[in-house]
């Protein structure tokens, strides 16, 4: 099955930032990194802001009212999270590798990320320092 691209699809004008919080609401997410134990990303395509969060029970996306030129990324980091530029890979013709549907699996799937040994929202905002750094 084949879908048309929205416009914009192929990146042009889309920008994309990961962010990471270290609060945890399952027992279990205390076991990762603290400041690193949930991941959601956030886009701007120019004119809006968009946020894509992957709960546990639901994803969560919102469009927010919010000025385009707004520094939302700084704002959550004045909250105190880290945020790591991402680029938005398109145009991929392989399917991403299998893996356990997570915070970060869905990041990564939102970005085009085939990163198979990323598994935990510290790998994560490891590999996007690396890639940032190039």
């Amino acid at each position: 099955m084949s879908c048309d691209p929205l416009p914009g699809a192929d990146g042009t004008g889309r920008r994309a930032w990961v962010v990471f919080r270290g609060d945890a609401e399952l027992w279990w997410l205390r076991l990762l990194r603290p400041g690193f134990r949930h991941c959601f990303a956030i886009l701007n395509d120019g004119r809006y802001w968009v946020l894509v969060d992957p709960l546990a029970p639901f994803t969560d996306v919102e469009v927010l009212d919010l000025p385009a030129a707004y520094d939302l990324p700084g704002w959550f980091r004045e909250k105190g999270m880290a945020v790591a530029p991402a680029p938005l890979r398109r145009g991929l013709t392989r399917p991403a590798p299998w893996a356990p549907f997570t915070c970060v699996e869905a990041v990564k799937r939102l970005l085009g990320l085939h990163a198979p040994g990323v598994l935990t929202p510290w790998q994560l905002y490891r590999r996007l320092g690396a890639a940032a750094a190039v």
